[in-house]
């Protein structure tokens, strides 16, 4: 058992590469790869209000709708409400 925990494992996914040609030539043509814009106008008032009434990023997440696009009638990820939240208040920030 322990000669098989000394030897090294097979890795089993190569890590991306950042400077892939398909990305590249993406950003040459003024594309770039991400995904679905999910965040409209009426989400950003609605979240800064729920933030206004303490409710952490998930709940807040949580009580938002996405109501056009690909995703509609979905909620959301936190991730997306944190980023919203953060740019929102870097650019009051900044004024």
């Amino acid at each position: 058992m322990r000669a098989r925990a000394d030897r090294p494992r097979p890795r089993l996914h190569r890590p991306p590469v950042p400077g892939h040609p398909a990305r590249q030539s993406a950003r040459v043509r003024g594309k770039a790869i991400v995904g679905a814009a999910v965040t409209g106008e009426h989400m950003l008032p609605m979240a800064l209000y729920l933030r206004d009434q303490d409710l952490g990023v998930r709940d807040i997440a949580a009580r938002l709708v996405i109501t056009s696009g690909k995703k509609k009638g979905r909620h959301p990820s936190a991730a997306t409400v944190l980023r919203m939240l953060r740019d929102h208040d870097q650019q009051t920030a900044a004024n």
